[in-house]
């Protein structure tokens, strides 16, 4: 038996794959004081629907996959260890510096982005290292000593370390390593050489420090998470899902915890891949998850989840960037929690403030007062208040209807249904704009796509996003409510390495690009051995970091080859490069040098075979849903709507709107004049 669980701010979704292959799904609240505690939460769920004792469930586990936003928090929050950061002398300002860039280049009154480190905590160590790997400045260990026993003075709890030219020749950072275990015991430390062995000064200082500054938190946290799991009766083993659209062991993601950084969201478009290629042959989607504070979406295109060497923490710019390429994920603050507020101008507004998990929205009767998305569609109808987690939980219609009224109807002098409609459709228009900049804004038609909806309020308007962005189809999966966590079961175990070498085209350097790639293809050999032993299937996959000359930046560039031996074999692979340099900025230039700078080797490791399984229901939740009920519909008003039960549609079966599908994790709106039919996979395809 396989779980998977993914945290998010307001609940925690988890997915059970049993031994035959049959899913279940169960959501909990998030209990953001303690994490650990909403997870074993919904593992008690899980076992008292299928009339088991929690340790009797997590015992017949042999794999528990988790996502987490606890990372990524921490950063934003500011919870972070006390973290310093150890330069080369004469370079105390590269993460004050950056590399420039802004998105208003005329507003000068934004203040200047804070460094992730303080300059208080930054200190120059005396050495120096030349791009060619020489030494042009002995490493000053005495001073060191003395830079170190001040971090322990100032009750730095870990360090993050980069040395210019280290990926070159790292003999600099690795003595310090051994001078930090010596004079400051048990601190922990990140090398930029050992995690990320990059070109560019500014990210490899950035993701060392970023890195460093999670090894407390982390170790914490992981710590506990495997303590506690393996106290409630499970002895499998424990992965951890990470940005890059795959899963490490936990012991790899507490030794370099950066890598949790947007883990659970990167989930959701390999799941939306699935089930896009499985109901409808589309290699093409828009893949929107809709949880209680965030709304993240992600294209999928001929097949292939894009990633973005780009991750950013914040504003671009003005945030903090990660270093390492991810799964191109954008997130906004909206979900079924999303605030809805009226400024002083009389504008309304939804999010990106959220009422998260505590205390909830209005409707919850947990202590919110201020009206939300969820309250809005409860007041639309949209929503049965008794049928809310199949009936685990009531909402309370009239909390829901006084804060929207107090907060929105009386300011903007609307009725209460004209209120909570707009509410929605605002909503709307924000997950519109969204996707808009992923697809349009990058010159690709939407209407192409399939959209498939994921998360607990996917459904609250899905139909009504596709209808504004001219998309056809919608796609809610049967686990489309925990999105993510089904990703998870469906991801792969991997490792990226990475080094520096540089090439061109024109005079190739078989010899040493050659010797790069056997080093990276023995690491991902290792990981097969090692943390990929008893995999059912492994691939390593090659990527050349590749520019043309006289260019800045650098594009990722997929290559199948693991050894040069000719000129022709480089004459194709630039060819290639022609074609991605042209089909990411639609221009190409055959007769520019073509430089390699880095290159980048991804092993994967297959976990499981055979189909995804579908949904289980071992539970039949009581209910006594009428047939109709009336529900508010823009332009119609309130309607005779007909109501279904989500796991009572059979394949095949289809109806038109206007209709409500409910299960007990979500709530799916057919809209009037759309018509939706259930899969042989369990989806529900709705033709907009």
């Amino acid at each position: 038996m396989r779980f998977a669980v993914d945290t998010g701010g307001t609940f925690t979704d988890l997915v059970m794959e049993d031994d035959k292959g049959v899913l279940h799904m169960f959501k909990a609240a998030t209990t953001p004081d303690d994490p650990v505690r909403g997870i074993l939460d919904v593992v008690a769920s899980a076992a008292d629907s299928l009339s088991l004792s929690p340790r009797d469930l997590l015992s017949r586990g042999d794999l528990f996959i988790h996502g987490t936003t606890y990372a990524i928090n921490a950063i934003i929050t500011g919870n972070t260890a006390r973290t310093a950061f150890l330069t080369t002398k004469g370079h105390p300002d590269v993460l004050v510096l950056r590399e420039g860039g802004r998105i208003e280049p005329f507003n000068f009154l934004v203040p200047f982005p804070k460094p992730y480190i303080p300059r208080a905590l930054t200190f120059e160590v005396p050495e120096r290292i030349t791009s060619a790997g020489e030494v042009a400045q002995p490493l000053d260990e005495a001073a060191a000593i003395e830079i170190i026993k001040k971090l322990k003075s100032l009750k730095v709890e870990s360090v993050g370390v980069c040395f210019l030219w280290s990926t070159v020749n790292p003999a600099h950072e690795d003595r310090i390593a051994e001078l930090l275990e010596e004079n400051l015991p048990g601190a922990p430390y990140t090398l930029s050489h050992v995690l990320n062995p990059i070109l560019r000064e500014y990210r490899r200082a950035s993701s060392a420090c970023m890195d460093a500054s999670l090894k407390p938190l982390m170790n914490n946290y992981l710590g506990g998470l495997s303590e506690r799991l393996s106290g409630a009766g499970f002895s499998g083993r424990l992965l951890m899902l990470t940005s890059q659209g795959g899963v490490m062991d936990v012991r790899d993601l507490i030794a370099a915890p950066i890598h949790a950084i947007g883990s659970g969201p990167s989930m959701a478009p390999i799941a939306g891949r699935h089930f896009a290629r499985a109901d409808t042959k589309s290699g093409t989607a828009i893949v929107a998850d809709t949880g209680g504070t965030t709304y993240d979406v992600s294209l999928v295109r001929r097949g292939t989840i894009p990633t973005t060497p780009e991750t950013w923490i914040g504003q671009r710019y003005r945030g903090h960037i990660v270093g390492f390429p991810s799964v191109d994920v954008k997130s906004i603050g909206a979900g079924g929690g999303s605030i809805a507020w009226v400024d002083d101008g009389g504008l309304l507004h939804v999010g990106p403030q959220s009422a998260g998990a505590v205390p909830g929205p209005a409707c919850y009767g947990r202590g919110g007062e201020r009206p939300t998305v969820t309250d809005a569609s409860l007041v639309l109808g949209h929503i049965d208040p008794a049928y809310f987690l199949g009936g685990a939980m009531a909402l309370d219609s009239t909390k829901a209807e006084n804060a929207i009224r107090s907060d929105v109807a009386k300011p903007l002098n609307l009725s209460l249904e004209e209120a909570a409609e707009a509410i929605l459709r605002l909503a709307t228009e924000n997950m519109v704009g969204a996707i808009e900049e992923i697809t349009i804004d990058q010159g690709i038609d939407p209407r192409g796509a399939v959209l498939v909806g994921g998360g607990g309020a996917a459904g609250l308007n899905s139909v009504a996003i596709a209808r504004r962005l001219g998309c056809e189809r919608v796609i809610i999966p049967e686990v489309g409510a925990a999105l993510s966590a089904a990703g998870a079961l469906m991801s792969d175990l991997h490792a990226d390495f990475r080094a520096l070498h540089y090439s061109s085209s024109v005079s190739f350097d078989f010899g040493g690009v050659n010797a790069t790639l056997k080093s990276l293809a023995a690491k991902c050999k290792a990981f097969f051995k090692g943390p990929g032993a008893g995999a059912l299937d492994h691939s390593i996959e090659i990527f050349a970091e590749a520019r043309y000359r006289h260019q800045i930046w650098e594009i990722d560039l997929p290559i199948d080859l693991t050894h040069f031996k000719t000129e022709k074999e480089v004459a194709r692979v630039r060819r290639e490069f022609d074609a991605a340099h042209e089909e990411i900025f639609a221009v190409r230039d055959p007769d520019s040098d073509v430089e390699f700078v880095g290159w980048r080797a991804v092993a994967r490791c297959k976990l499981r075979a055979g189909r995804f399984g579908k949904l289980g229901h071992e539970k039949k939740f009581e209910t006594n849903l009428p047939a109709r009920r009336k529900a508010y519909f823009e332009g119609k008003g309130r309607v005779n709507t007909r109501v279904e039960l989500f796991e009572s549609m059979k394949p095949g079966a289809a109806m038109r709107g206007p209709a409500i599908i409910e299960s007990p994790f979500t709530t799916v709106v057919v809209d009037p004049g759309a018509r939706v039919v259930r899969t042989r996979s369990g989806s529900l395809v709705i033709e907009a």
